[in-house]
């Protein structure tokens, strides 16, 4: 497949750069799979296309405040720095930008904590030593910013309005962004129809913001995330496969877990796919 097959124009004002409040007044396009029919309705009307003995898949993965902006030791050079993985403690995969004059051994001061620049694995993309030792995790709740996609603009007033209402692990570059659009009131009608729901947990990578640059899509190289399927969750899909319901994920990044688990020996334990 060719990438100017699937290229379109999306004009600049037509991507909103303010989150809609409430969450679930957001639109959804339903697609009848008998029929081919399309609805248009609102997110807050899930729970009446869904049925009893479906099962709800949701990703618990949240976003770190990942952003930092410092400056180059002896120069005063900006340099952002964007978090990528930790490797072990105060040592993190990282992007930096401008990279191209940095060292190995380079220093960049962040307000209350440096960072030396340690190993190089490409073109910006580093593994940073933070100090003092414990530093960056106390810092990065005020230092740390909210990584949004490029065609974002505007920044958030509230972080929180970039986290999915039922985030608890730590790890994402990214929102996964089907998610965003849940509410309480929602869930709740979801449990009072009798649709179950799982949760798997899939860190988005910086690589999710990587334009494709190659001319045929299969080309494109694909990076790994880190994902884990609980057995409990595992549990719960047989369970409603078994009761004829249907196993429905809220979005791609559950897909990628649900598909990527029926290939991995080991489901359940962090896996690299």
């Amino acid at each position: 497949m060719r990438l100017d097959e699937i290229d379109f124009d999306l004009p600049e004002d037509l991507i909103a750069q303010e989150p809609i409040e409430p969450r679930d007044a957001s639109r959804m396009m339903v697609v009848r799979r008998d029929t081919g029919a399309l609805e248009h309705r609102l997110f807050r009307e899930l729970p009446e296309v869904l049925c009893t003995g479906d099962l709800l898949v949701v990703n618990d993965s949240r976003v770190l405040p990942a952003r930092l902006h410092g400056r180059k030791d002896g120069t005063g050079g900006a340099v952002e720095v964007l978090l990528l993985r930790e490797l072990e403690a105060d040592r993190w995969e990282v992007l930096l930008r401008p990279g191209r004059r940095l060292r190995r051994g380079s220093r960049i001061l962040l307000e209350q904590l440096e960072a030396v620049c340690l190993d190089r694995f490409g073109e910006g993309h580093w593994s940073l030593g933070f100090e003092p030792a414990g530093a960056l995790r106390q810092a990065l709740p005020t230092l740390g910013e909210m990584p949004l996609p490029p065609y974002i603009h505007h920044r958030l007033r509230d972080p929180e309005r970039y986290q999915t209402i039922y985030a608890r692990a730590e790890g994402s570059a990214a929102a996964p962004t089907a998610g965003l659009h849940f509410t309480p009131a929602v869930l709740d009608q979801l449990d009072r129809r009798g649709v179950t729901r799982a949760a798997v947990t899939l860190h988005v990578g910086v690589d999710t913001f990587r334009p494709v640059s190659e001319t045929v899509v299969e080309d494109h190289p694909m990076h790994s995330e880190a994902w884990e399927l609980p057995p409990e969750t595992a549990a719960a899909v047989q369970a409603a496969r078994a009761r004829g319901g249907r196993v429905v994920a809220a979005g791609t990044t559950a897909v990628r877990v649900l598909d990527s688990s029926r290939r991995a020996s080991d489901s359940g334990r962090w896996t690299r796919s």
